[in-house]
């Protein structure tokens, strides 16, 4: 018999269908047990003989009645004619899947990964992260960009600075990509309008609630501009387009904007509290930026601008002293970097050399821009770090399936 998916069961009352499945609780009941079983699309009770030989966790094919019964999960359940063991569970689960919430320290949540996804709570978040990736992936085609695919594997840190990961590379040294930054800004020249969902790398020996060394960046670059102001509108439909498909409908039609050095008066004037004068902005001035930005505007999201030119990288426009671009914040926590960036030649290689940027494993890039490449600019925007403000998640190891972290390298 064919099987037949969970969700589709209500459609075959009184009828003897097939499902496949994993147990993932068993309650008994006098010569009864009673199996919850799950398969991709949903979850139904199976009512089975008390000396039906599985476990929790067993992979199982049941044949059977469906019969509707309201006090069912789904208004539905099977009364099993056939139980088969597909795959068995070799050992006791170490915490209880069924219950609504998982309850583990984060550890305990990251060692035991290879279950713990399992929970229902758990795999909701990485359907939600599914729905985000498409989203942005559609959003993007709609503002007619290019989906490109590039190297991870660099001659040449693409942002500079010692947070990448150096590698052997046959004969040579080579990094881990901290983003695809030349290589969009390349291919501004082909397309005009490009983006890529893609991981990168970060060798930042940060052990907070904020950042992993490996994420996945939904990352943009669009030729043709006047301003990064044209940037971070193309970034605010995108935004409003991703968040209304994952049912989220509070982005603003124009996410307010304020300059850093602005946002940093009116925290101190307006919270008391004072940024720390040897960084941009922290993260307790970003929490009140949001707050801010709420209080305000009535809006979970802000653009911060015009940040020192010593906060940015080499290859951003600025007027000098200012770099033309911005950080997006949602609800208090960066999720996008963006701006203009240097599109004359002559202009680039004398920032590189502000900078103290070495040409060395970077002439390609370099060498790009003799040929005439438009004014463009671009963002980088962190995924998972939508996820855990969109949730309220402690910590954005939990929106990520497999972690790594200064202190985590398994599983």
């Amino acid at each position: 018999m064919e099987r037949l998916l969970i969700k589709e069961i209500s459609n075959h009352e009184g009828e003897k269908i097939t499902i496949k499945g994993r147990i993932f609780n068993i309650r008994n009941l006098g010569s009864i047990s009673f199996l919850i079983i799950r398969d991709y699309s949903g979850v139904v009770q199976v009512v089975a003989s008390k000396d039906a030989e599985v476990n929790s966790g067993d992979i199982v094919l049941v044949e059977g009645i469906v019969k509707k019964d309201e006090r069912a999960k789904g208004g539905y359940e099977m009364k099993a004619e056939k139980i088969e063991i597909i795959t068995k569970s070799k050992e006791t689960l170490p915490f209880d899947l069924e219950k609504d919430d998982i309850n583990l320290n984060l550890n305990t949540l990251l060692d035991y990964r290879v279950l713990s996804l399992r929970h229902p709570k758990v795999q909701s978040i990485f359907r939600l992260y599914d729905l985000l990736l498409k989203s942005y992936d559609e959003a993007m085609r709609e503002e007619g960009f290019v989906e490109i695919k590039t190297p991870k594997i660099l001659g040449s840190a693409s942002e500079g600075g010692a947070n990448f990961f150096q590698v052997d590379y046959f004969d040579k040294k080579a990094v881990l990509a901290q983003s695809p930054q030349f290589y969009k800004q390349i291919m501004v020249g082909v397309f005009d309008r490009v983006f890529e969902i893609g991981p990168v790398f970060r060798a930042e020996p940060h052990f907070t609630t904020r950042h992993v060394n490996e994420y996945i960046s939904l990352d943009a670059e669009m030729g043709y501009i006047d301003n990064f102001y044209d940037v971070a509108k193309t970034l605010n439909r995108v935004i409003k387009k991703m968040f209304s498909q994952m049912g989220i409908e509070d982005v603003p039609e124009e996410i307010p904007y304020v300059k850093l050095s602005e946002i940093r008066k009116i925290i101190k004037e307006k919270y008391n509290y004072d940024i720390p004068e040897e960084t941009d902005i922290d993260p307790r001035g970003e929490e009140l930026a949001g707050q801010y930005a709420k209080e305000e505007f009535n809006s979970d999201f802000i653009f911060l601008t015009h940040y020192p030119i010593d906060y940015r990288p080499f290859y951003t426009m600025s007027d000098g002293k200012e770099a033309m671009g911005f950080d997006l914040l949602y609800k208090g926590l960066e999720i996008a970097t963006g701006g203009q960036r240097i599109n004359e030649y002559d202009e680039l290689v004398e920032s590189m050399k502000r900078k103290n940027i070495e040409a060395s494993g970077m002439e390609f890039y370099i060498n790009a821009f003799k040929y005439a490449i438009p004014p463009h600019g671009g963002w980088g925007m962190g995924s998972e770090r939508i996820i855990k403000q969109i949730l309220g998640l402690d910590n954005i190891k939990e929106a990520v399936l497999f972690p790594r972290d200064v202190k985590r390298i398994t599983p």
